[in-house]
């Protein structure tokens, strides 16, 4: 859902649709297995979904497939976008299961989802790089000089403890 460059030359699960990392690198499939999701014992089960789905399509579509390859991934990237768009396309059958899977690699590429924050950082997120998210100050925390539109928006309370939790 966030398409990237192959990981290496004869990469053919990932199309190579756009430069630099997309949701693989990101660690969308790590996100996918976290225990805390549940859903890594359905990732297999989820494929098969896909691939039955991309075999339709296919034979809709008279393209032809590589027997040596996941259905989904013997498409070519428009096909595999064109796809995409009818996995999701409000009323499609088992819409929300793909929507649950775009909104995972989403999360995996914009926000390290599956990392604490300052690890995400220190290990140089290709999301987080990509999208030029902030390291922390020495200190280790983030702090935001410039208000949000440009103005702040309310004043600390008067009793709120250094640590900045209210009194």
């Amino acid at each position: 859902m966030v398409p990237g460059e192959k990981r290496y030359g004869g990469d053919v699960a990932i199309a190579g649709a756009a430069p630099g990392p997309g949701a693989v690198q990101a660690g969308a499939v790590e996100l996918l297995y976290l225990p805390d999701l549940g859903i890594g014992v359905l990732l297999p089960e989820l494929a098969l979904l896909v691939n039955t789905r991309a075999l339709a399509y296919a034979a809709t579509h008279g393209r032809i497939l590589l027997p040596t390859q996941p259905p989904f991934v013997a498409l070519r990237f428009t096909d595999r976008t064109a796809l995409a768009g009818e996995l999701l396309t409000p009323g499609a059958p088992d819409r929300q299961l793909y929507v649950l899977l775009a909104l995972f690699a989403a999360a995996a590429f914009d926000t390290a989802a599956h990392l604490h924050t300052a690890v995400a950082i220190r290990q140089r997120h290709p999301g987080l790089s990509w999208i030029g998210f902030p390291a922390p100050g020495a200190d280790g925390l983030w702090r935001f000089p410039d208000y949000s539109y440009g103005r702040r928006l309310a004043s600390e309370h008067p009793l709120t403890t250094p640590g900045g939790h209210p009194a």
